[in-house]
């Protein structure tokens, strides 16, 4: 109805306009004049003219087809009349052709309809909107405690395990999910359960809810999605409610996947927060707990949840029966890399010589997203350079660019200040070279990228997964690397090494708190992070040694950063030759390739 009543009156518009238009061209064509009444009965005296058209108060001499005179009729008074009475004769008066024509049906619509419809039409318009206004907002009241569920088809846009790369693990554990939606009577007759919930726990960006989706896809089941944080209102009990008309609109739906996003938000321990935890947050979270609990045997509904933050989940949720099965993502290793970068470059145009392995090798630590990122990066970047294809210049720069960030080339550096930066990345690099437990050096800049001044690019030489003690103190060695050459080169340092004593500080109390590689203070750990969340982060730590250990601690810190400054003063002194060779060369041409470097440093 809402819609045939728009449409009629855009139809009503529309003709009212058009007819409006029409007069006013009709008119515009012909030339009419006024005069007066003695005026036009002299014209009939006196001149040819073709026809006179009568009209309720007014006449029309039509001279010719454009031109007429109109004149005003005397009020009461019969045209004849008017011309006896202006000396015409019986005989004249019987031979002037003379029309009569009434009010037209336009001129009534217009003068006598029009001005009481459109009000009413006006007031119609006004009601119609008002009705729907409070139909809406009655219709949101009434809909306020369902659930932004969204679905995604099993046949379109459909995934699967083949668009996942990596992850084997992680795929071996959820077949068993995808052949339990796909023959459940064959686990069934055995008494077995499958899983109710599966937590799926991985850094960010490590494909979680693309490895959920590809189960769906797999299974070829309905995908229901939900974020954690879309059940959570300021209205008490609201949460609660969602909670229960998404797992109906799932169970509707069986077989099907219910996937729980960032399940952390509500999923939090209870009674965690300072000054009292949130209520309507643990009544939400109460709700789900219920549902899973509420799952019959027979349910072939799954719900699969991600996190990066396992640690702060409430324990009733990982309890067997409801999130029991804990699948673990870990970021890419050097093939899985190389992998998911042959997938997102399927509908790229790549050059001919392009080594996606190099790169693979250049991107130790990024994840399946940040690998995304860095081919659209590239793709971006190689647009911009009015390329067809995209070559590897493209994709090691966009590295640097997703590291670092843009080059700032508005950002100059003083000749000063650009001789501090070489050394200070010249003395990284060198001990970098020297040490045997450091990574490889793939690239020296001082080009100025995001916040830094320069950089120094260490790539390990191969994936690890552990550390030892040794590794640690070459690492100590080669951060602190800058910091030694600026103070042998200008016997001062600069505000540039502040990062750089930051993270070897962090490294050396790790050392003596977390992994017991202290001799003098022993295989203890120390410190106990409390779970008091406040705005999402850990605001106190448990102190649990005394103020005697304390100061030992600080001691024994300040002692390994000083042995490895040493250390590295001892190694720079010594290989002061190469260190100058690398500077000059560094501030001749701002960037060494590792090519390069191993010529300066043979």
């Amino acid at each position: 109805m809402n819609k045939l009543a728009k449409s009629f009156l855009v139809v009503l518009i529309i003709f009212l306009s058009l007819s409006l238009v029409f007069s006013a061209l009709d008119n515009s064509l012909i030339d009419k004049k006024e005069v007066s009444l003695s005026e036009a009965l002299q014209v009939l005296k006196e001149q040819d003219f073709q026809k006179i058209v009568l009209h309720p108060n007014s006449f029309e001499i039509f001279l010719s087809e454009e031109s007429i005179l109109v004149a005003e009729r005397e009020p009461n008074v019969s045209f004849s009349e008017t011309l006896y009475n202006f000396n015409f004769s019986p005989e004249e008066i019987s031979a002037l052709n003379i029309e009569v024509k009434g009010e037209s049906g336009t001129t009534i619509f217009l003068s006598v309809i029009l001005p009481i419809l459109l009000p009413v039409l006006l007031i119609g318009f006004i009601l119609l909107y008002s009705f729907r206004r409070a139909n809406q907002g009655a219709m949101q009241i009434f809909s306020f405690s369902r659930s932004n569920i969204k679905l995604f088809s099993p046949t379109k846009d459909r995934i699967t395990f083949k668009n996942v790369a990596g992850l084997k693990e992680a795929k071996e554990e959820l077949k068993e999910i995808v052949e339990f939606l796909k023959t459940p009577k064959k686990f069934h007759d055995l008494g077995a359960k499958i899983p109710r919930g599966v937590l799926l726990m991985g850094p960010p960006g490590s494909g979680k809810t693309l490895l959920a989706r590809a189960v769906a896809g797999e299974a070829k089941v309905p995908f229901f999605h939900i974020s954690g944080s879309e059940f959570v209102e300021m209205f008490v009990g609201v949460g609660a409610s969602r909670v229960r008309d998404t797992f109906a609109t799932a169970k509707k739906s069986a077989p099907s996947i219910l996937f729980i996003d960032e399940i952390d938000a509500i999923g939090r321990v209870r009674g965690a927060g300072v000054g009292g935890g949130h209520d309507e947050r643990e009544q939400t979270l109460n709700q789900i707990l219920v549902e899973m609990d509420g799952f019959d045997r027979d349910t072939k509904t799954i719900v699969v949840a991600a996190t990066n933050r396992p640690d702060v989940l409430d324990p009733a949720l990982l309890r067997p029966g409801r999130f029991d099965r804990r699948v673990v993502l870990d970021l890419p290793n050097i093939d899985e890399r190389e992998a998911i970068l042959r997938i997102h470059i399927q509908d790229k145009t790549l050059a001919p010589l392009t080594n996606l392995r190099e790169i693979a090798e250049r991107t130790p630590g990024f994840s399946g997203a940040d690998l995304a990122n860095l081919i659209n990066e590239s793709a971006i970047l190689a647009a911009r350079r009015d390329k067809k294809t995209i070559s590897q210049q493209e994709l090691i720069d966009s590295i640097e660019k997703v590291i670092l960030g843009p080059e700032r080339k508005s950002r100059i550096l003083t000749k000063a200040e650009k001789e501090i930066t070489a050394y200070h990345e010249a003395g990284h690099a060198l001990i970098t070279a020297l040490l045997p437990g450091t990574a490889l050096v793939r690239k020296i800049s001082i080009i100025t990228r995001g916040r830094a001044a320069g950089y120094t690019m260490r790539m390990p030489v191969e994936e690890k997964y552990m550390k030892t003690h040794s590794e640690f103190l070459d690492d100590l060695c080669a951060i602190l690397g800058g910091y030694v050459a600026e103070e042998i080169k200008f016997k001062d340092i600069s505000t540039g090494a502040a990062n750089d004593l930051k993270e070897a500080t962090n490294i050396a109390r790790g050392l003596v708190t977390k992994y017991g590689m202290s001799k003098k203070i022993g295989p203890i750990s120390f410190g106990k992070s409390e779970e008091m969340i406040f705005l999402g982060r850990e605001i106190s730590t448990e102190r649990d040694y005394s103020e005697e250990t304390a100061a030992k601690i600080d001691n024994e810190v300040a002692s390994i950063i000083r042995k490895c400054y040493n250390r590295t003063k001892k190694l720079l002194q010594k290989n002061k030759n190469k260190l100058e060779k690398i500077t000059q060369e560094l501030i001749k041409k701002e960037t060494l390739e590792k090519d390069e470097f191993e010529k300066l440093i043979k």
